[in-house]
């Protein structure tokens, strides 16, 4: 092997292989600026910051059997810090038809498979859209990375500057240990479960008996891989089908992070059940309008939950796990739905949906094609989205001088999902945006401007219900509703 190539672990193998022409695996982001962005200032910091983790400078080389993280020694700041121009007058749709555009666009596989895209003088400041291909990293990994590049004021410091690594060299090519490793217990299960979902390949997952008698083994695991197996598919809807290549960003303004602590707080639920229930309202809301029916409506999201420390995201890699989340759409009144949302994300504390997913994206890094094929599809058939919730920095940030005044990032939808809904806290605010499938949803905004109006009609239904007195609630327990659940805080 070239001393200048090193193997890529199989969980990012299997990202690097999920590239379909109709959902690129491509983590995309907006970034909105108060103020103008130098280019030549922000390549600056992109190659003092970013680029110094030389993952960011190799490209993915997939050969016969595996794949390789190659150096590429043509490597050009310049090639992926680029300028782009908007049509007049360069507003929100403009930059938004931009995004979906490069949305779709396949990053270049003969360099390092990231861009940056500079918009200038969009709203009297500029806009950064990024793009990242998923098999560099996962979300916290990204973010991470990210926040290091931001600093405290326009000229510094460092806002969250990375702490001093450790010399000893780590090995990574045990993947799957590191990722289990906040697991306590289950690695050498995990382990077994992964080898026999390659070994016991596609029939596993297109025989149903197969899967019924490995859930007679004894084991939670073994049992939550036939409950995988055999679970039924969410409801019908328009949202739900064969997507196209042509997608449809969109995002709306955010609401005050304090507003949904204080009606987290008077229901007793987590600032997560508070989104997760405003956007089943925005969906439910979507569907009626379109004349759909939705009493009895579930949709299913599948949710990332992340797997390792916000210390250890400088080694970048893919280290999450995945979550089916159902979405009581059917239920209209919000409170109810809410209740709803929290009981199901009850339900999945403790299951072992995280690992057996993690189990799956390793087989698919290291299994033949065909099986790689039907791992995929036994992830992403039962899902109409994917849904990702992730707590970003609190206090103002600048870049290249520039100050943030909104962030938004989607994560790629796998297989035939044809939908993601991401929710990014930052600054006191909770941005919300969704991308979708134009074939299936053509006019995301009528998802995401829904979003604001469930949540003051949650708002309004908590307020008009009987509230407690002063001295009423014990403080303790009104600490705990103020808080999140923290397996879905931070997200791939």
């Amino acid at each position: 092997m070239p001393a200048r190539r090193a193997k890529m672990s199989a969980v990012d193998t299997a990202w690097l292989r999920m590239d379909r022409p109709q959902n690129l695996m491509m983590i995309c982001g907006v970034l909105l600026f108060d103020g103008q962005l130098s280019l030549p200032r922000l390549r600056k910091v992109i190659a003092e910051r970013f680029v110094v983790f030389k993952r960011f400078r190799q490209r993915p080389l997939d050969l016969k059997g595996a794949a390789f993280w190659q150096a590429d020694d043509g490597f050009d700041i310049r090639r992926h810090v680029v300028r782009v121009e908007l049509p007049p007058p360069a507003g929100r749709r403009e930059l938004q038809d931009l995004a979906s555009r490069l949305a779709v666009t396949p990053l270049d596989p003969a360099h390092p498979m990231w861009q940056f895209h500079l918009v200038d003088r969009y709203e009297k400041g500029s806009a950064l859209i990024a793009r990242i291909h998923h098999c560099y990293a996962d979300g916290i990994a990204l973010v991470r990375v990210m926040l290091s590049m931001f600093d405290a004021g326009p000229n510094g410091p460092i806002a969250m500057p990375f702490e001093e690594r450790r010399t000893r060299r780590e090995r990574d090519d045990d993947l799957l240990a590191q990722l289990l490793a906040p697991l306590s217990g289950v690695l050498a299960t995990a382990r077994k479960v992964g080898n026999a979902i390659v070994d016991k390949g596609v029939d596993l997952w297109t025989d149903p008996a197969k899967a019924m008698a490995l859930a007679g083994q004894g084991t939670a695991l073994t049992a939550e891989i036939a409950k995988l197996v055999l679970m039924p598919t969410d409801s019908a809807t328009r949202l739900k089908g064969m997507p196209g290549i042509d997608k449809r960003v969109s995002w709306t303004e955010p609401l005050a992070l304090f507003e949904v602590k204080a009606v987290g707080h008077a229901l007793g639920a987590s600032v997560n059940d508070v989104l997760l229930s405003s956007v089943a309202g925005a969906l439910r809301g979507y569907l009626a309008d379109k004349g759909d029916e939705t009493a009895g409506v579930m949709l299913r999201a599948l949710v990332p939950v992340n797997l390792r420390s916000l210390e250890k995201a400088y080694k970048l890699g893919n280290q999450f796990g995945l979550v089916f989340l159902d979405l009581p759409i059917g239920i209209e009144n919000p409170v109810e739905r809410l209740y709803a949302v929290r009981a199901n994300m009850h339900a999945l504390k403790g299951s072992f949906q995280p690992v057996l997913a993690l189990g799956l994206l390793a087989a698919m890094g290291t299994g033949p094609k065909a099986l790689q094929d039907v791992l995929l599809q036994a992830l992403a058939r039962n899902a109409t989205g994917v849904m990702t919730n992730v707590p970003g920095p609190q206090q103002p940030l600048y870049l290249a001088g520039a100050l943030i005044k909104s962030l938004m990032f989607w994560v790629p939808q796998a297989g035939d999902i044809g939908m993601g809904v991401s929710i990014i806290s930052f600054n006191g605010a909770v941005n919300f945006g969704v991308i979708t499938d134009a074939g299936l949803c053509p006019d995301p905004d009528e998802i995401s401007q829904r979003f604001r109006a469930e949540f003051e009609k949650l708002t309004l239904t908590t307020l008009m219900a009987p509230w407690p007195r002063d001295g009423d609630l014990d403080p303790a327990e009104a600490e705990a509703a103020i808080g999140s659940d923290p397996i879905f805080e931070i997200t791939a």
